[in-house]
């Protein structure tokens, strides 16, 4: 997919800023897609700083725009029933101060996903302008560790990309053999 995304971007370079912020808005409403591929994209077609620079730009617009749909969408007719991570739940409720921190810690914690925050967010007590900032302000270490770490795979050969799977690999059959 990320191959898919730079070639659309080498086809049409003058629109490919306008491509990637429109891809972020899609991914950020989806709720579930992951934005990596993006944001490799952007790093190998925009360079690292102005591809990590527009890769926040777009995540940041996505999500407010996710959340304002969500908010018009879903706000009135869904039923409050929180969510199986606490801190979720005290975010429905939360309001100015409270829910601005609660959404910074919620985009730091990387295994938390990033529609599950908006959705609660819009369907809970934040204000938009709330939302938006700390949501920003929550996205910028995260980003840069996914930048960081984008960049760093697509600069491995393909012996480091093997290994690197191998680890992953390995680091799932730990994680699901805990789990038994």
């Amino acid at each position: 997919m990320k191959q898919d995304v730079i070639d659309l971007f080498s086809t049409y370079p003058q629109y490919a800023f306008l491509f990637s912020i429109s891809i972020n808005i899609i991914i950020a409403v989806l709720g579930v897609v992951p934005s990596v591929f993006l944001t490799a994209a952007n790093i190998l077609f925009f360079g690292f700083w102005n591809g990590t620079l527009i890769s926040f730009a777009g995540e940041s617009i996505g999500a407010a725009i996710a959340f304002w749909l969500y908010r018009k969408g879903f706000k009135k007719g869904i039923e409050k029933k929180g969510s199986t991570f606490p801190a979720v739940k005290r975010l429905l409720e939360a309001e100015g101060r409270k829910a601005f921190m609660a959404i910074i810690s919620l985009r730091l914690i990387p295994f938390i996903p990033s529609g599950l925050i908006t959705f609660t967010s819009a369907i809970g007590r934040v204000s938009m302008i709330t939302f938006f900032i700390a949501s920003s302000l929550g996205k910028i270490p995260a980003l840069l560790i996914e930048a960081y770490a984008a960049y760093e795979v697509t600069a491995f050969n393909w012996q480091g990309k093997v290994i690197l799977l191998l680890i992953g690999i390995y680091l799932l059959y730990m994680v699901l053999k805990k789990k038994k």
